[in-house]
């Protein structure tokens, strides 16, 4: 094998490819990139078993062939090469020789053999979207997906298409995120848990441009992304998701219009007086014409008033500033509508088409020391 390619582009489909790497693996080959050169592609591959990216390289193909290298290796050699042309050469015995300008490595390589290569997909129904659009229904969901490993379902994201609207949910126990997009398109029914990690890798390679596209493929334990010259494998998660919309609830005794940043500054400046170890929520008091927010810990205590539009009742209740703060950074709208019940209820923040719900749930907290 021997190819010549711009030290960029290689660059460039390495660290695409990296995000499929284990750092660690029982199959030393899981921690290899292949090279495989041929068909006129120079094409890099990686695959953890759980998910599995392809990607192909610009450059010229002076002779085929396959090899694995190590990935680690191998990427923090071509990060630190001379930025001109770099060109790789293996012989019968899988030594990779790596050339740019005056510096040259020898690295041994293995036979890509025993490598588990992605599995064929039959690619059909592509659903269609803008990599902009992809890239911020995951950036907009993605925050409350649970991190605990002893529920796979809630470390996935629910993709649920009907017609020409595709829903994505996410959940950790504590709150709920949905986005609701329209498709250019219509389809026919499809309900799959996607794992987080695949979504958030694939975020990371996005161009997150409104003119580029990005196809989905489905089948039943994998879903496929191509743009970009690269594929995306993931294994589904399996399993029923959660029947949420019991959960949400219409109902409502206190609503309030409020500037989104005026609310996020005033939450973010009461996370300064909560230490990493503490656990204390933020108090809203809601009344006529104005929301207070008060936050007390072992550091000090705040106080801090904004302007509000309120239909209902009055109301005290108490959150994880954390939830709160996460929800609002990722909603766009300058002035958000807040739905709530009691001090016991989850309250909702949502817009009038339903185009985004975020359900938090509240905290409880002990209103005669506040």
């Amino acid at each position: 094998m021997k190819i010549i390619c711009s030290k960029t582009e290689l660059m460039n489909s390495v660290n695409i490819v990296l995000k499929a790497v284990p750092t660690k693996s029982t199959m030393p080959i899981l921690e290899c990139v292949i090279i495989e050169v041929k068909d006129e592609h120079i094409k890099l591959i990686a695959n953890d078993m759980e998910l599995g990216i392809e990607t192909l390289v610009k450059g010229d193909i002076l002779e085929t062939g396959t090899i694995a290298i190590n990935a680690k290796v191998f990427s923090e050699i071509v990060r630190k090469l001379p930025d001109s042309d770099v060109t790789i050469e293996t012989d019968s015995n899988y030594l990779a020789t790596i050339i740019s300008g005056k510096s040259k490595f020898a690295i041994s390589g293995r036979s890509g053999e025993e490598f588990p290569y992605l599995p064929k997909i039959e690619k059909k129904d592509a659903v269609v979207l803008s990599q902009f659009t992809l890239k911020e229904v995951i950036r907009q969901t993605v925050f409350s997906i649970s991190d605990n490993e002893s529920n796979k379902i809630m470390t996935g994201e629910l993709f649920e298409i009907k017609g020409n609207e595709l829903k994505v949910v996410s959940l950790d126990g504590h709150r709920i995120s949905i986005r609701k997009i329209n498709l250019k398109d219509s389809y026919n029914d499809i309900k799959v848990i996607v794992p987080g990690k695949t979504l958030i890798e694939v975020s990371k390679i996005l161009s997150g441009e409104f003119s580029d596209e990005v196809s989905m493929f489905f089948t039943d334990k994998h879903i496929l992304f191509e743009f970009n010259n690269t594929i995306v494998l993931s294994r589904l998660i399996e399993g029923e998701y959660y029947k949420i919309n019991q959960m949400l609830s219409s109902d409502y005794e206190t609503k309030i219009t409020i500037n989104k940043k005026e609310l996020l500054n005033s939450i973010d400046r009461a996370t300064l007086l909560i230490k990493e170890t503490e656990k204390k929520p933020i108090i809203v008091k809601i009344e006529e014409k104005k929301m207070e927010l008060k936050m007390n810990s072992t550091i000090g205590s705040m106080d801090d008033e904004i302007d509000i539009t309120k239909e209902g009742k009055d109301i005290l209740i108490g959150f994880n500033p954390k939830f709160l703060i996460e929800a609002l950074r990722v909603i766009d709208d300058e002035d958000i509508d807040i739905y709530l019940i009691n001090p016991k209820a989850p309250c909702f923040i949502r817009d009038k088409e339903e185009s985004y719900i975020y359900l938090i749930l509240p905290v409880n907290f002990n209103a005669a020391v506040q």
